[in-house]
């Protein structure tokens, strides 16, 4: 049984330039896992689909970018479940990161 997360972030970048901007921040998702791990993504038009694997747990996520707005989805898996509030609180907190500029 998994148990799902969501988390909106708001933006006024536009679609186009969240979607470029997190395209450019997620591999630095490997760093903010402790202990490490390993990140597995694919766009499906403007929804990331992403798999995470750290731990012996492997953990599937989407990033829905929209006009104003970025829907992430984290499906956690049989006991990570009881970690929920912690990973929801983690994502509202540093999820922004991934709409950051890092080009300039």
């Amino acid at each position: 049984m998994t148990q799902p997360i969501d988390v909106d972030l708001p933006h006024n970048l536009g679609k186009d330039e969240a979607r470029r901007r997190i395209a450019n921040n997620i591999h630095k998702l490997e760093q903010q896992i402790p202990g490490g791990a390993r990140v597995q993504s694919g766009w499906s038009g403007d929804q990331l689909n992403l798999t995470v694997m750290a731990m012996g747990e492997s953990v599937n996520a989407t990033i829905d970018v929209m006009e104003t707005k970025v829907h992430l989805k984290v499906l956690l898996p049989g006991m990570l479940g009881i970690f929920g509030g912690l990973v929801q609180a983690a994502l509202q907190k540093k999820g922004s990161a991934l709409l950051e500029d890092h080009s300039r």
